[in-house]
């Protein structure tokens, strides 16, 4: 990942004395390449006044709005104590699972908020091509992924609980591998072998349920993993 970040003047100085600044070289922006774990979303701020029938406005926004963060272009400033920054991202590389952690919660001087604005995202076929740096879009051949997990977190930041979707994931052979039984020019599965169902499910301390992939995306989602797709899942994506 490409880190640009530019330090910005106080904003209370004169409009003279911020404009010299600014060719300085300590106000030039700089770029450093960083290796990352996961990747945070920022949710935009949620509303602080109820609606006309006193109820709390819950705001919903697309996946791809709080994935513009890493478009290379889009700028957001950072404070902190003594400086404010600009910093922009850009992502170099696309690993086989990506870890998506959506920054729900805030903690200030006192105590903790929680962000309830619901996150609107497709289960399968996310394409994160434009997120990629023009000269390394070609050296990606598969830039597609599919959410394989989902972790929920219900209630207030200090007395909620968490909830687990998980996708039974199907193992896609290889070329003239194994398959289910009864799929035509594919060998069955021979005994003992592990082979997933293709269903989602909840999980919440021992209790295990099915779920139907409509109902995830009206969770609040905290944490998710996606899986990239391969040559073999998308051939099978595009003749189902």
């Amino acid at each position: 990942m490409r880190i640009f970040t530019k330090k910005l003047p106080h904003p209370d100085l004169p409009a003279e004395e911020k404009a010299q600044l600014l060719q300085n070289s300590e106000y030039q922006e700089r770029m450093v390449e960083s290796t990352f774990l996961y990747l945070t979303l920022d949710l935009p701020t949620a509303p602080l006044y109820k609606d006309e029938k006193e109820q709390l406005i819950i705001p919903q926004v697309p996946l791809f709005s709080i994935l513009a963060k890493f478009n290379g272009s889009t700028e957001k400033e950072y404070k902190t104590y003594k400086e404010n920054f600009l910093k922009r991202f850009q992502l170099t590389r696309l690993p086989p699972y990506l870890i998506f952690c959506i920054k729900r919660f805030t903690k200030n001087n006192f105590f903790v908020e929680k962000n309830p604005t619901i996150v609107n995202f497709p289960i399968t076929n996310v394409d994160l091509r434009e997120y990629l740096s023009e000269e390394v879009q070609a050296a990606h051949s598969h830039t597609t992924y599919d959410l394989i997990a989902n972790i929920v977190h219900d209630g207030k930041p200090s007395e909620g609980s968490y909830r687990i979707h998980v996708l039974h994931h199907v193992s896609v052979p290889s070329p003239g591998g194994w398959g289910a039984m009864g799929t035509p020019g594919v060998t069955p599965a021979p005994p003992g072998s592990w082979q997933g169902t293709g269903k989602w499910y909840e999980l919440q301390d021992l209790q295990v349920t099915d779920i139907l992939p409509q109902m995830i995306t009206l969770s609040e989602a905290y944490i998710q993993i996606w899986k990239r797709r391969e040559e073999d899942e998308t051939n099978q994506q595009q003749g189902a």
